[in-house]
Parts: C-alpha cells; structure tokens; sequence
C-alpha cells in the first residue's frame, strides 16, 4: 500500500483533498450587487430623525462675564413617511410617491425655543405644521439613491402657506433642496461598479457650510464590511468613514477667513448603512458629524483657567425602515 509519505504528501494536503471530495473547501468572497430595487406599487414606511445643533461657550474668567452668555441653537425633526413606487422608467430610476404620516419639530435659538410640534398631540392640532400630515410629493430616485427630480409638491406648499413662523417653519420643509437632502442622505456605488466583495468600498464627496468658520468638504469612504443571513434575506453592512476631501483645497481663498484661523478645529463623521439585498430597500442609514473649534488665550498664566471660546457643531442624520 501507497503511503502518504511516499507520494510526498502533507497532513493540510490530505485535509484539503478530503475538503474538496466533500464539497466542503472554502470559497472565494461572495458578490453583493449594492444597489436600491424598485417593483410598482411596493409601499414602504419609514422613520427619518435629523438633528442640527450649534453652539458657543465660554471658560475661564469670560463664563463669568455677563456680555459672554452661552449660546445653543438646534432644530431636531422626526418625520414618519411613506413612499410608494408608482413607476420605473426607462432609465430605471423610481417615480416614487411620499406621503407624509407624523411629525415632530423641535427649534431652539439662543437658548430659547421658538416651535416645539408633535402631531400626536391634540392640542397641536391646529399648528400650521400640522397641515403637512397627509400632504404628499413625488421624487424621482436612481438605484444609486440620486434624488434626480422633485415634482406634485405644489398642492402641499399651498396648504401651508401663511405668515406665522410655524407656516414658514412648514414651507422650508417642502423646498427643493430640503426634500432633496431628505431622501438623498448616502451614495451607493454606480451601476458598473456596484457588484462588491467584503472588503471594497466606493467614495462620494460631501460640503458642509459653518457660516463664520468656514466651509469643509469631506470625502465619505463605504466599505462593504459584511453581507450576512437574516430571516430569509441578504443583509449587506456598510461603514462609512471620512477624511478631508482634496476639494477643499481648491476652495481655500473662499472659505478660510481670520476668525477661523484662530481656532484648532477637530472632529468626527462617521456612518453605518444596512441595505436588504433581497428587496434592495435600507433597512437603516445613520451618519453624525461634530466638530468642535477652540481658541484658547495663549497670554494665560498662573495655576487659573485660561480664557477660551469653544464653538461645537453636530449634524446627524437616522433612517429607519419600520413598515
């Protein structure tokens, strides 16, 4: 009889010989087409949170000054809705109807608030911002999540115009630009370039404007990082991550001044995007930007606090499928 040892056979051959007479030897990294898919008159419903906060704050001997106050402004929405796939078209993006199910509006400047909104509260029944509950639009979307067209919002503005801030509050809600970054939050990867392994990843680039300190642009970086089972489905986990995009550069004349060159600035912005491969809908998209800018008095001496002015920025965004 033939030994292993004579062929010159080693132990891992053998294993891996046993493997693939078994059907059993690993294979290579399975594709995931990332993409969004469409199919008329699907209805999904979904919870979208966004938040906008800014703020200034004062240390040392300033905090005690009183023409130094501590300044907060933010604005939280959470908004229920439901889109439903009227059409595809020849370019196979969506004609997709979204009707606005429940909202609540959160406003705050300098530290006080000027609208505080639920739908679910009878006494706020008659707030203008309650004549958006069941008011809808269209927008057209690409299987990349382009928002390419907004159209039919006509009816909704004329339900909610008027002059009160609420009714203001309520317009600016359906403008162009605010619907667009509505449901346009992420990028996935273009047509020729969506068939994925864990591993590979794709870019978009993103602008912010922080008024006096300036504009940034970061690029957000994707990285496919796991395409699991659930429930008789395809998940695909995707983690964003960012560093600062060689565009800025380009922009420096136009968005460095003075006053922002004397804070240190630093900052986080990251993100994490669950996509159903078998339905191609997300499941959930979350991304959250803080930066923060410090001057600190650099004459401070002694064993006391120093002097410094610190201004903060968040910016976050949270998808949820929940029907």
């Amino acid at each position: 009889m033939t030994s292993g040892k004579t062929l010159g056979w080693s132990a891992s051959s053998v294993i891996c010989l046993l493997l693939l007479a078994a059907g059993c030897a690993p294979s290579a990294k399975e594709a995931a087409t990332v993409a969004l898919k469409f199919a008329e008159e699907d209805s999904t419903t979904y919870k979208l949170t966004t938040q906008m906060e800014d703020g200034i704050k004062f240390e040392g001997s300033l905090s005690d000054d009183p023409n130094f106050e501590n300044r907060a402004n933010s604005r939280t929405i959470e908004m229920t809705f439901t889109q439903q796939i009227q059409s595809i078209n020849n370019q196979g993006n969506a004609i997709a109807k979204i009707t606005i199910d429940s909202l609540k509006y959160l406003a705050i400047q300098q530290n006080r608030t000027v609208q505080d909104f639920d739908s679910s509260r009878e006494e706020d029944k008659a707030n203008p911002l309650a004549k958006l509950i069941g008011q809808s639009y269209t927008i057209e979307v690409s299987p990349m999540g382009e928002v390419v067209k907004v159209s039919d919002v006509q009816q909704a503005r004329a339900a909610v115009q008027g002059a009160r801030p609420a009714n203001m509050a309520a317009s600016k809600l359906l403008s162009e630009d605010e619907i667009k970054q509505r449901h346009r939050a992420f990028d996935l990867p273009s047509a020729d370039k969506n068939n994925l392994r864990i591993g590979d990843h794709w870019s978009s680039i993103k602008t912010f404007d922080f008024g006096k300190m300036g504009s940034k642009a970061y690029e957000k970086i994707y990285t496919l990082k796991e395409v699991k089972d659930a429930e008789n489905r395809r998940l695909a986990v995707v983690e964003m991550s960012t560093i600062p995009s060689s565009e800025t550069a380009g922009l420096e004349n136009q968005i460095t001044n003075v006053f922002a060159k004397m804070f240190d600035n630093i900052g986080t912005y990251t993100g994490c995007l669950k996509l159903d491969l078998t339905t191609g809908k997300v499941e959930e998209y979350l991304e959250k930007l803080q930066s923060e800018w410090v001057a600190v008095d650099p004459e401070a001496k002694g064993d006391r606090e120093p002097d410094a002015v610190r201004m903060s920025v968040i910016r976050s965004y949270k998808l949820e499928k929940i029907d």
